[in-house]
């Protein structure tokens, strides 16, 4: 039987909701392509819808699990030998950097992402970008709205901001309740994530970070407020922004356009 690899923390599931229609199985294979010999993690293998032919065309997997009696049936079906190498652990804890290290080689990450902890979860992926070929999941249609969403739109946030810093996204087709079990009262979306190189440098990407933190804090502040003992009227002229607009209208461009003009000291603007 293949090894189950031991986290340091266990518990129950985290409300996931299984793939089960065998069509839109084969339409997200399609869209993942394996091919045999490249490195992949599968986040939350549940039934092993996903698995199996994943595992048929790669010839090794990587598959994090938190559900015990999940992992037992993974155990039970797919011998020693097979390839599948199941680790018992958060998905939010897991080291993907130390795969990517001992396989000598970036990752693809796929899964369907518990509703519970998606954007934790996908916050903590961008933050090994780094290590990624590419990222495929199905997620809460908002959730994958968000994340495409366009400056002045309702759906754009922090979310999107920070993913679109590190990726580039594509929202690539919907999938309804009937598709898994349980259903869940929402409508899901398959996304592709293709990690990018950053822009910015240390402090650069320090103070967009805090910038992006800001901005959506509280909507429908004015960047003056928002922005209040960071930002002086200095730095909005030489971004050519009007202090009283509101910082969800701002692009990912302006965003990286302030941390670029501020000043690379400590010191914050009381403007």
């Amino acid at each position: 039987m293949p090894r189950a690899v031991r986290g340091k923390h266990s518990r129950p599931r985290l409300g996931q909701h299984f793939l089960q229609d065998l069509g839109v199985v084969e339409r997200v294979v399609a869209t993942i392509a394996p091919v045999a010999g490249e490195r992949m993690v599968e986040i939350g293998p549940g039934t092993g819808v996903l698995t199996r032919p994943l595992l048929k065309c790669l010839g090794k997997l990587h598959a994090i699990e938190l559900d015990r009696t999940l992992i037992q049936r993974l155990l039970a079906e797919f011998s020693q030998g097979s390839g599948l190498e199941i680790y018992d652990t958060d998905a939010l804890r897991f080291d993907y950097r130390e795969v990517a290290h001992a396989e000598g080689g970036k990752l693809r990450i796929v899964g369907n992402l518990p509703y519970s902890i998606s954007t934790q979860l996908l916050l903590r992926l961008i933050a090994c970008a780094d290590c990624v070929i590419d990222m495929v999941f199905m997620l809460q249609k908002e959730v994958a709205e968000r994340i495409v969403a366009s400056p002045g739109t309702r759906a754009y946030g922090r979310l999107s901001v920070l993913v679109q810093y590190r990726c580039e996204a594509e929202l690539l087709f919907y999938i309804g309740p009937d598709a898994f079990n349980p259903p869940p009262r929402v409508d899901s979306a398959v996304i592709r994530l293709s990690p990018k190189p950053p822009l910015l440098g240390e402090p650069a990407e320090r103070i967009f970070r805090e910038l992006v933190a800001r901005a959506f804090a509280g909507r429908r502040k004015t960047l003056r407020n928002a922005f209040r003992g960071l930002l002086g009227e200095n730095h909005f002229d030489k971004a050519s922004l009007k202090p009283d607009s509101r910082p969800e209208q701002l692009s990912l461009d302006q965003f990286m356009q302030l941390a670029r003009i501020l000043p690379t000291s400590d010191s914050c603007s009381k403007g």
